[in-house]
């Protein structure tokens, strides 16, 4: 005959009175006295955590957000079994700020890396050291991209496994708790084989954190032959692509660029400018190649999901896919990110965690990479962290209708030498609307027209209403809006580089 412990285990009911009795105290009160992190732990109201981000997938590259054609299961499944939040954004749409923007709930210009060249903030607190202070086990796998010149191990994580900047697809070299070596093959297959490795060794005396950091879908376009499933699909430019008469001039004129449809497609274009009708096909083998990498990243996702389930932990783990940025794909002529256009700002958030949410849930509330920390930390119950511009998407998960939240924010990007094809751009985007502008830099007017979107009725905004009279009252007031929000966090007076153009 067996009894049942408090938290559900078996025990064998003849067993010796003092013995029963010290299991009980161990089963029921020391998880309580220990923060509820003790031998019972997959009872825990800690759950573990795990947190994969990729790289340049923007929100509607899923079958469960309507992709005609591009089927992603594994990550549908997160969302089928969890929730979806249809409209999640960055605060700056490039990896290195926007990762330590999640890393942190802070925005850029806040942490202060503005670009892919700035080293990490040495005393910055991220939601990796509370989960650690708490008594996490914590690891770190995969690209990380906060300075390209560093794959030294960062605060937080006890375990370490990454490499210098973008790295590269195949054979990458690694730097593994300071051991340096060669993984062979091909990047996403390796860093998963790590990240179930992982996994697989942890104890259950206490949870665990995971982030896994992907390459794919990054350019350069390099899929797996295996997923390379897209030949038969016919793909021309979207249907933005020119429509730039009512747009500012520098979006035509990055047209023939590296960021440009025109451009040299990172390597699959060999003569470049290229404007012709027959140009459309370099770019529909950049597409092809998009979509391949997004199937690889699904099959990470679905190896991950099997772990947990196989190690019994899938339903006592907090479960986060998301991707540090969108990509263009040609919206408006544009190749990249970095624009404050929807199919640069805009990325999946899919969550799964069956004790707090209800499966196949859809939140439509705006959230935002700065609010993962938080979120994290709140659904653990640790510590949150103090000062930060993010907020807790918890209470959207069991109480949306009521929960008092954001209906307007505030987007920046900061111009780049080496990458000089973007201006400055400020933007203020709310549940219909957006304005953006384009400062230069030196205190003077703008020398770009600025863009005001009604996305509820332009939702590929098509139609730029800037000079539209009908509409003066509305930029009056996303201008004042746009302001009040950059006042709130701490981002006036607004410092920026001087927009050199190109």
């Amino acid at each position: 005959m067996l009894a049942r412990c408090g938290c559900g285990h078996n025990l064998p009911a003849r067993l010796p009175s003092r013995l029963t009795t010290f299991l009980l105290f161990a089963c029921i009160i020391l998880p309580i006295v220990l923060g509820k992190t003790g031998i019972c732990s997959e009872d825990s109201s800690m759950p573990n955590v795990v947190f994969i981000l990729s790289d340049d997938h923007r929100w509607d590259c899923l079958s469960i957000a309507g992709h005609p054609y591009l089927q992603t299961p594994h990550m549908d499944r997160i969302a089928k079994e969890g929730v979806r939040f249809a409209n999640m954004f960055v605060t700056t749409s490039i990896c290195s700020p926007s990762r330590v923007s999640i890393l942190s709930g802070l925005y850029a210009h806040a942490h202060g890396v503005t670009n892919n060249h700035t080293d990490y903030p040495e005393n910055l607190r991220t939601f990796p050291l509370q989960l650690q202070a708490a008594g996490y086990a914590t690891a770190y796998i995969g690209k990380w991209h906060v300075n390209d010149n560093s794959d030294d191990p960062r605060p937080g994580f006890d375990y370490w496994a990454s490499h210098k900047g973008q790295g590269v697809y195949h054979d990458a070299p690694f730097n593994i708790n300071g051991e340096r070596k060669i993984l062979e093959g091909y990047y996403t297959e390796r860093v998963t084989d790590l990240a179930v490795d992982w996994i697989k060794d942890q104890s259950r005396d206490r949870p665990f954190m995971l982030m896994l950091g992907h390459k794919v879908p990054h350019t350069p376009p390099t899929p797996q032959p295996q997923f390379a499933l897209f030949d038969d699909v016919q793909i021309s430019y979207p249907a933005s692509v020119f429509n730039l008469d009512n747009k500012p001039d520098w979006i035509t004129r990055r047209l023939p660029t590296w960021h440009g449809i025109h451009g040299p497609l990172w390597g699959l274009r060999d003569n470049f400018p290229d404007s012709t009708p027959e140009g459309v096909d370099a770019f529909a083998a950049f597409v092809r190649s998009y979509y391949a990498m997004v199937l690889s990243l699904d099959n990470s996702v679905g190896r991950i999901l099997a772990v947990l389930e196989d190690t019994g932990q899938l339903d006592n783990t907090l479960l986060i896919y998301s991707s540090d940025n969108g990509f263009l794909l040609g919206a408006h002529g544009m190749m990249d990110k970095r624009a404050a256009h929807e199919e640069s700002i805009r990325v999946p958030l899919l969550v799964r965690y069956p004790r707090l949410i209800q499966p196949g849930t859809v939140v439509d509330r705006m959230v935002l990479n700065v609010d993962i920390a938080p979120s994290i930390l709140d659904i653990s119950g640790v510590e949150p962290l103090p000062n930060i511009h993010g907020r807790s998407w918890k209470p959207l998960l069991t109480d949306d209708i009521n929960v008092d939240w954001r209906t307007s924010w505030f987007y920046e990007y900061n111009y780049e030498k080496q990458f000089p094809f973007t201006p400055n751009v400020r933007a203020v985007r709310t549940d219909e609307w957006k304005y953006i502008h384009y400062p230069h830099g030196d205190g003077s007017p703008d020398r770009h027209m600025a863009e005001l979107y009604h996305l509820r009725d332009d939702p590929l905004e098509m139609n730029n209403l800037i000079n539209d009279s009908r509409y003066a009252d509305k930029v009056a007031e996303l201008r004042a809006e746009l302001t009040r929000l950059m006042r709130k966090i701490g981002a006036l007076p607004d410092r920026m580089p001087l927009d050199e153009g190109f």
